[in-house]
């Protein structure tokens, strides 16, 4: 297997290689393992303190956990971080009005448009953040990552496109030390560790 054409873009959030010497199965399993393995941080649920808007709370919920959350290293399957959100109408909610108090840890865009308010309308809840894979919900999603096959040249050009969370190269790196950590156990369990 050899990795090559490696471009990078968009401030990181763009990678695109070309993976040589390696069958459809290998690139397949690169490509699931880093949309549905690798896990972020995201709000999983939330308590509303007070809603008098005219959106329901699972609606508000639905919408404030698909917003991509910074997710630094260190975080374990155990922990939370709380997100706070305090607003009054008139006027439009964004992901910058979520506030956080851990360090490294933020909405990734600060526009994201929430809820609308209009006038004497208020919205104030906690949010949870915890971490999740992908092929748990789509909001525990890092990227979008797909590739061609080119034929003549027996080769597959990769592009992974993060949603922020990290870099699409930490996405990828992150993807091969999970691959790594599942062939491992396998050979332990078959009692031929090295």
């Amino acid at each position: 297997m050899k990795v090559e054409k490696i471009k990078k873009s968009n401030e990181g959030l763009n990678l695109s290689f070309t993976l040589k010497k390696a069958g459809t199965a290998f690139a397949n399993s690169l490509r699931r393992i880093s949309m549905g393995q690798v896990p972020v941080l995201a709000i999983d649920g939330i308590t509303m303190y007070e809603n008098s808007s005219a959106f329901f709370d699972e609606y508000i919920a639905n919408r404030t956990g698909l917003i991509p959350i910074k997710t630094p290293d260190g975080y374990e399957e155990s922990d939370e971080v709380l997100f706070e959100l305090s607003a009054e109408g008139p006027g439009v909610v964004y992901s910058k009005d979520l506030t956080c108090s851990e360090r490294g840890v933020a909405c990734v865009a600060k526009k994201i448009p929430i809820i609308e308010l209009v006038e004497d309308q208020v919205l104030r809840f906690e949010g949870r953040a915890r971490l999740g894979r992908g092929r748990e919900h789509a909001k525990f999603q890092p990227c979008l990552a797909s590739y061609g096959y080119d034929d003549k040249a027996k080769e597959f050009n990769f592009m992974v496109e993060s949603f922020g969370q990290m870099s699409a190269a930490a996405v990828m790196l992150k993807t091969a030390e999970i691959l790594q950590d599942k062939c491992e156990q396998m050979l332990e369990q078959l009692g031929k560790k090295k």
